[in-house]
C-alpha cells in the first residue's frame, strides 16, 4: 500500500491515506504522535495511519548495542517497509539513524530538539545525591561506550555495567534491583515519556558530551517521493538541521557509530554554529577534543527549494526550506572539526577502541 491510498468517508468525501512507521516501544509511540499530531494540523484532510513494528535492537535485549556490530539496529525493518511502500514515512530518533542511509531513503525533517543532554536516574535508595557524592564502586548503568568513556574519566571511583532494554524496563531494572546504584539516559526521553521527576542530574558538556543526533527527531521518507517530502518539510527546525548536518558530518568523517565512543556539543548563536568534538579510549584514559565554529548568517539564506534528488543530500537529510548555503557551511564545519581531531591522533585512538570492544 502506498501514500497513493485513499479513504472514503460516509459522505462519500475521498480522503487521502499516509501511513507512518514507528518501534513500537512507549518512547517511539509518543514521538511518533507527536509528528503526527503536527502534521494533521497542517493537513486536517489526510489521515494518518500509525503502523508500529519491531526491530532487531528492540529484539536482541542481552547485547550490549556496540557489541552487535549491525549499523541499523533500529531502522531496518522500518526502511524495509518504506522500501516495499508499507509505509510512506517513518519517525526515528535521530540518533538511530547512520549518517549514510540506504539508496533511495532520504530525512525529509528534523524537528526541533527537545534537550540533547544525558541524565542521572538514580535507584529510589540514592535519593538527593549526584554521582560525585555516591559510594566508591557503586554501578552505573549505560549501554553507550560514549557515555562510560567520558564517566570513568570524570568520576574513576564509580563502575559501570551494561543495561539494555526500552526505558520502562530499564527503569524497572534499575528500581527493582540492587544491581544499579543509578543508570544514565538521554534526558529528551525521559522528558518525552513525561518522567522529568526521576531526573536527579543533567550532565552538562564538562561531564559528558552527548551523542550525534541526541534529542532531535527526524523523518524518513523516500527520496523520490517529491509530494511527501514537501509535506514534512514544514516541520524542520533550521537550528536543529544546521546543528544535525554538522554533528553527522564530524562523525561520518570520523567513520564512527556506536562501536567507538565519540561525543559532540553544538550551540547556535548569533548566526554562528559552534561545534565541539570528542573521541574517547574506551576507559577514558586518552582523549582528543576541540572545537571550531561556522557562521550561517542570514546573508547567505535564500528561498529557493532544492531540486529534489539524493546528490543534494547532506549526511542523509535533504532539508527543504534551509538555506543551502547554511547547509553546506554545516557540512563543512564537522568534516574540519574531524581532520583537526584526525591530525592529532584521533584516527588510532578509534581504532585501539574498535579493538578493545570487539575483543571483550
Amino acid at each position: 500500500m502506498s501514500e497513493k491510498t485513499n479513504l472514503q468517508d460516509g459522505d462519500g468525501r475521498v480522503s487521502r491515506v499516509i501511513r507512518v512507521g514507528t518501534r513500537k516501544s512507549q518512547l517511539a509511540r509518543i514521538q511518533t504522535d507527536s509528528v503526527v499530531e503536527k502534521l494533521k494540523e497542517l493537513h486536517p484532510d489526510v489521515n494518518f495511519e500509525i503502523v508500529a513494528m519491531s526491530t532487531t535492537g528492540d529484539k536482541i535485549l542481552d547485547t550490549a548495542l556496540s557489541k552487535i556490530g549491525e549499523k541499523s539496529l533500529f531502522t531496518k525493518e522500518l526502511e524495509n517497509a518504506l522500501e516495499k511502500n508499507e509505509v510512506d514515512l517513518v519517525v526515528h530518533s535521530l540518533k538511530d539513524l547512520p549518517t549514510v542511509l540506504p539508496v533511495g531513503f532520504t530525512i525529509g525533517a528534523v524537528l526541533k530538539r527537545e534537550n540533547p543532554h544525558d541524565a542521572v536516574v538514580l535507584h529510589p535508595k540514592n535519593k538527593g545525591k549526584r554521582l560525585d557524592s555516591l559510594a566508591n564502586k557503586s554501578v552505573i548503568g549505560t549501554s553507550s561506550l560514549r557515555r562510560a568513556a567520558q564517566l570513568k574519566k570524570r568520576f574513576p571511583h564509580l563502575e559501570f555495567k551494561d543495561i539494555r532494554g526500552n526505558l520502562n524496563t530499564r527503569l524497572k531494572k534499575l528500581d527493582e534491583k540492587d544491581d544499579f546504584s543509578a543508570i544514565i539516559l538521554a534526558a529528551a526521553g525521559l522528558r518525552r515519556m513525561g518522567w522529568e521527576n526521576r531526573i536527579s542530574q543533567i550532565l552538562g558538556p564538562e561531564d559528558c558530551m552527548y551523542a550525534v543526533g541526541q534529542g532531535a527527531l527526524a523523518v524518513e521518507v523516500r527520496a523520490r517521493d517529491r509530494d511527501i517530502l514537501e509535506m514534512v518539510s514544514v516541520l524542520n527546525d533550521s537550528d536543529t538541521v544546521l546543528s544535525c548536518i554538522a554533528e553527522r558530518a564530524f562523525l561520518r568523517h570520523l567513520e564512527g557509530g556506536c562501536s567507538v565512543p565519540v561525543a559532540v556539543y553544538t550551540e547556535v548563536k548569533n548566526s554562528q554554529v559552534y561545534l565541539t568534538g570528542a573521541v574517547y579510549s574506551l576507559d577514558g584514559s586518552e582523549s582528543l577534543k576541540e572545537t571550531m565554529q561556522t557562521s550561517i548568517s542570514s546573508d547567505n539564506q535564500t528561498e529557493e527549494q532544492e531540486k529534489v534528488d539524493e546528490k543534494v543530500q547532506r549526511v542523509g537529510i535533504t532539508a527543504l526550506k534551509v538555506s543551502e548555503a547554511a547547509q553546506d557551511a554545516a557540512v563543512k564545519l564537522g568534516v574540519d572539526l574531524g581532520n583537526l581531531l584526525l591530525s592529532k591522533g584521533a584516527k588510532e585512538i578509534l581504532t585501539v577502541a574498535r579493538q578493545l570492544n570487539d575483543a571483550r
